[in-house]
């Protein structure tokens, strides 16, 4: 049995999305960073084996929405609850395997490594390089597991790892990938996937060179 495939995300409207790569950007800018992001995280899990695949969206589709993938909304308040939710509106039997639009560097390989892991794993774990994570496999979803661990903040992923140990489950690693989240993220992941829509978008609107030497500051995404 194959896994089914979610993606957790905000419709790219400006002001919205990728706060933190503003400034250096302006607001329309990463939107269209965050756009070509979800683009290609998209189209990676289009050409990833699964049963099924399913947008968990806050927002509204656009035309970067490709054919085949189911959408439902976002529940809950915090990114904590509204993961917990994802995993439960999007349960149909099968493991399931949970992404966000921040790495669109993601390959077939990578997620159809972490589906095959389900097969014999309890859940499969990808940390992200900022101390979050960018996958979370789960063979069976539970609200438990997810309710409670403080998102967005340097542990988040050190300890969302230990609750799923801590509840006794066998958890596979994956390796670490980087959240576009900075310019800096921004240069270093349109470099790792030159090809992408993310890199191009990412080359059309790139800021003055000061912007990746830690000049700039940004809110929270």
């Amino acid at each position: 049995m194959t896994a089914d495939l979610l993606v957790i995300a905000k419709e790219p409207a400006p002001g919205r999305v990728k706060t933190r790569l503003t400034p250096p950007y302006t607001p329309e800018q990463a939107a269209a960073l965050a756009e070509a992001s979800l683009e290609d995280t998209l189209s990676v899990v289009s050409r990833t084996r699964a049963c099924a695949r399913t947008l968990v969206l806050r927002g509204r589709p656009g035309a970067w929405l490709p054919p085949g993938l189911r959408v439902i909304p976002q529940r809950g308040d915090g990114l904590d609850e509204r993961l917990a939710h994802a995993f439960d509106d999007a349960y149909d039997g099968r493991p399931l395997v949970l992404i966000g639009m921040d790495t669109p560097q993601v390959t077939t390989g990578l997620l159809e490594r972490a589906a095959a892991a389900l097969r014999t794993r309890d859940a499969v774990f990808g940390p992200a390089a900022d101390g979050g994570f960018w996958l979370l496999g789960l063979a069976r979803p539970d609200a438990g597991l997810l309710r409670g661990v403080p998102m967005s903040r340097p542990d988040t992923g050190r300890v969302q790892l230990a609750r799923l140990r801590a509840a006794g489950l066998d958890v596979a690693l994956l390796p670490p990938l980087t959240d576009v989240d900075t310019a800096a993220d921004a240069a270093e992941v349109a470099a790792l996937a030159p090809h992408g829509r993310f890199a191009a978008a990412f080359r059309t609107v790139t800021p003055p060179v000061a912007a990746f030497t830690g000049t700039a500051t940004g809110g929270t995404a």
